[in-house]
């Protein structure tokens, strides 16, 4: 795929109402004219001084009715695709068209059917493997390239989440993506590098004929915290390394090798997202990563570059022009795409989404770091997960053990779960004899850890009922959600994506990349002086197609 090699290659919409929009043909002096010629950002356009007025305007390049006026002329603007908005060597490492992800979103809520639309869209989609059980796991793996197989050079990749509490299966799953050829990864969640992602990384490292390094995995590091990102923008840890060679996982070579990269290449800055943030402000977490990418990369004198993205709070064209502007080599969406009709949410789950406003989220205890008090970003409008996980999270605090809860707490707690506090045990138990047996034998000594898990049942069944539309339980629905959410309601309000059952991922993200090219070019003509109208900034959203034979 050559990307943007073309204008005859490149993203194309379909007739708006009342036929086709324009050419940039004409001089544009006037507000109307100027964002006629503005949202023509796929030609070059000149900056016109009128002589007479001392007024700056624009004109299609080369376009002979300039000369009408008496005018000089004071620069070009290039053309400006969506394909080039971010870095082109990420786009060119792997393989996609656009630079622009989506995030995998956990419980299979970014599904197959979203991550091969993605796919073949020319763009990188990530299934949501972190929550699932091994065996599902392995069938959407299988169920993804069912769907792909007869489009040759698609790009997808999967979910490796941090499980503390499941070291095991964490490891089982980074085996499993080595073995099934799963050749991009986005590791979510860590707080430290493990021996999971770093197999996962080094796997297949090996030289060209030149000697350069040439990786055959790519890890995607989600970060929010510089000590963390800091892990994954340098060589693996040596001893790490070390033990993966003892133990047969990696060879001499890889681990050779792998004093020359970095953990990952593509460092995802997770600013205030749905799910697991910390809630940081992008523009002040994007440049600290920044400035600390290229500190290390010359301290350490890597052989390969990295490269950063942005994710959170990305919901409309101008945030994602925004976090391309601040030096974004690419963009991540996430809690948008939960809102589509590919993605794993029920349909009432998605009709919640698409009510939501940029205040209608709140910060709740997560089911998978429950003890550690790691909270995640939900849904507040329509549910009573939130207060109620909260209550769960206090509970656990206060006391050391279940039977220390009695009364009316028990019955406020029991309320909660819909059944009594046996009736839950019971069911408990069940799902850790499947999973892992020995959890419960950890209960069996440990109270207080048999109360967490008791919790963690809450914690995890709520998102499950938002999946499967559990109308019994709508309001204690836990669907992961952030501001960008309500940014995008908001600017999707009387267009063809208003109503959930439009939203589709791909019209999602080729609106959000239009309407940023479109920023930018207001953008820039901005700085040249033109005096450019305030609607110039605003893309109406309208269905867009691409040629995926490109």
């Amino acid at each position: 795929m050559n990307q943007g090699s073309s204008a005859s290659q490149l993203l194309s919409a379909e007739p708006a109402p009342g036929g086709r929009r324009p050419g940039p043909t004409g001089t544009a002096f006037g507000a109307d004219e100027l964002v006629r010629i503005i949202g023509c950002f796929r030609q070059p356009v000149q900056v016109l001084l009128d002589d007479q007025s001392g007024q700056l305007g624009l004109t299609a390049a080369g376009d002979g009715s300039a000369a009408s006026r008496r005018s000089t002329l004071l620069g070009t603007l290039p053309p400006i695709y969506p394909e080039w908005l971010g870095d082109r060597t990420f786009c060119a490492a792997h393989g996609v068209r656009f630079p622009y992800l989506t995030g995998s979103m956990a419980n299979g809520i970014a599904t197959p059917r979203l991550v091969i639309a993605m796919a073949k869209a020319g763009m990188l989609g990530f299934f949501g493997a972190g929550g699932l059980s091994y065996p599902h796991v392995e069938q959407a793996l299988s169920t993804i390239e069912d769907g792909l197989s007869a489009t040759a050079g698609r790009v997808w990749g999967a979910n490796l989440i941090h499980s503390p509490n499941e070291a095991a299966l964490e490891n089982r799953v980074a085996e499993l993506f080595i073995s099934r050829g799963v050749r991009k990864v986005e590791a979510s969640a860590f707080m430290r590098i493990t021996p999971s992602v770093v197999h996962y990384a080094l796997h297949g490292l090996s030289t060209d004929p030149a000697g350069h390094v040439v990786r055959k995995n790519s890890v995607f590091a989600k970060i929010s915290r510089p000590e963390v990102a800091c892990q994954f923008m340098t060589p693996a840890p040596p001893a790490i390394v070390s033990a993966l060679v003892e133990s047969g996982k990696l060879t001499h070579r890889e681990a050779e090798l792998a004093r020359h990269v970095a953990v990952a290449e593509d460092i995802t800055v997770e600013a205030d997202s749905g799910g697991h943030t910390d809630n940081r402000p992008l523009p002040a977490l994007l440049s600290e990563i920044i400035t600390l990418r290229d500190t290390l990369a010359a301290q350490h004198r890597l052989s390969r570059p990295v490269r950063v993205g942005a994710a959170g709070g990305l919901g409309t064209p101008q945030s994602v022009a925004g976090a391309f502007a601040m030096g974004a080599g690419y963009v991540m969406t996430g809690s948008v795409n939960q809102a589509c009709i590919e993605s794993g949410l029920s349909e009432q789950g998605r009709k919640l989404l698409a009510d939501v406003g940029i205040a209608d989220v709140m910060m709740a205890p997560a089911a998978d770091m429950f003890e550690l008090g790691v909270d995640l970003q939900v849904l507040k409008r329509g549910s009573m997960f939130g207060p109620r996980a909260k209550k769960l999270y206090e509970l656990y605090v206060s006391k050391p053990a279940l039977d220390a809860i009695v009364g009316e707490q028990r019955r406020d707690l029991e309320k909660i779960f819909g059944q009594s506090v046996e009736e839950v045990w019971s069911q408990t138990e069940q799902f850790w004899l499947h999973r892992d047996a020995a959890v419960l034998e950890l209960a069996a000594r440990d109270p207080k850890f048999q109360m967490a898990l008791l919790f963690r049942w809450y914690l995890g069944k709520s998102s499950r009922w938002a999946i499967g539309g559990e109308t019994r339980r709508t309001l204690d629905y836990q669907i992961w959600c952030g501001p960008a959410m309500g940014a995008f309601n908001s600017w999707v309000r009387d267009s063809f994506l208003e109503p959930p059952e439009q939203r589709e991922v791909v019209q999602v993200a080729l609106n959000l990349l239009e309407g940023a090219a479109q920023v930018t070019r207001a953008q820039q003509a901005r700085t040249c002086g033109v005096p450019v109208p305030p609607n110039a900034f605003r893309f109406t959203p309208r269905r867009l197609s691409v040629d995926e034979g490109s």
